[in-house]
């Protein structure tokens, strides 16, 4: 009988995305989304570390090989520092139902990047898949301004929330396909996501104690209490639970079906940004989600 484990861990991935998105969005409109990117790399630090203690024996994994330090950590930087800094202003810019869709084109993006440098091919259908995701996404981004009646800086908003939604994109297909190098063997899921996260905090505070940030940010997350609950349970859901059980997903399935099932986020999140953030969600948008999701199935499935 075919285990799942790792397609049940992809879906479980998408849903603890979709929470994260959801907390993290509310935290970056009240103290700012550099501030919840430097609050929930140390709160998510210190989950996995708890963790990894209480079930490996040791806080950080001593006996890793410098190799895996080595990919493990640019995937951090890359995936969570940079990624997720343009993720979270995306998220203030446009709402995370559209930043989650511009999300999905990851694993795409990650299907052309090994075409282009690895000499992966790509079959027709597939390229119908890239072709269709790009078209939903598209399709989408231009749904929002039909009929807004938006002033400029509106505009300009939606612009660069489009744009650091596709940089946050790019960055984590690239940290995927590190973190897949760095996984490799039986190496544990837990460990590379504490390698990856210790890293990606170290770097990003280090840079914020160069720019005399440390400071404000600690006084601004004082201030603005009703921010801590968000960034907490933001935090649980996303990089310490969901990262987690993404590299366990890849670790066990095919990157590609993991990927696959780690983009329904946008679907998911039709209900939320409806119903939550009051978003008019028209059937062009629905649609659009969906046909851009399909086009991810044909990269991958095909």
């Amino acid at each position: 009988m075919p285990s799942y484990l790792g397609e049940l861990a992809a879906l479980a991935t998408s849903l603890c995305w979709s929470v994260s998105a959801t907390f993290f969005t509310l935290a970056s409109q009240r103290v700012g989304s550099m501030i919840v990117n430097r609050a929930r790399l140390v709160v998510a630090a210190l989950f996995l570390i708890t963790t990894h203690w209480l079930i490996l024996g040791q806080p950080i994994p001593f006996g890793a090989e410098a190799e895996r330090w080595l990919w493990l950590g640019l995937s951090g930087i890359i995936g969570l520092a940079v990624g997720d800094a343009l993720l979270f202003q995306a998220y203030v810019w446009i709402g995370p139902r559209v930043t989650m869709l511009l999300m999905s084109a990851a694993p795409v993006i990650s299907g052309v990047l090994a075409w282009a440098t690895l000499g992966e091919k790509l079959r027709g259908l597939q390229w119908l898949g890239v072709l269709l995701t790009v078209a939903g996404i598209t399709w989408v981004v231009l749904e929002r301004g039909n009929g807004s009646g938006k002033e400029d800086p509106a505009r300009r908003n939606d612009l660069r929330g489009i744009l650091f939604g596709l940089g946050a994109a790019l960055a984590q297909a690239i940290g995927l396909i590190l973190a897949k190098r760095g996984l490799g063997g039986d190496f544990p899921a837990l460990s590379g996501n504490v390698i990856r996260m210790l890293t990606a905090a170290a770097a990003l505070w280090g840079l914020t104690l160069l720019q005399g940030q440390a400071r404000a940010t600690v006084q601004r997350l004082t201030k603005e209490r009703s921010a801590l609950l968000p960034i907490l349970g933001g935090s649980f859901m996303g990089p310490f639970l969901g990262v987690w059980l993404s590299l366990a997903s890849i670790q066990l399935s095919q990157i590609g079906v993991a990927s696959t099932l780690m983009a329904l986020p946008p679907v998911f999140l039709l209900p939320v940004a409806r119903f939550y953030f009051h978003e008019h969600i028209g059937w062009r948008a629905v649609a659009g989600t969906l046909v851009a999701l399909a086009g991810v199935v044909l990269l991958f499935l095909v």
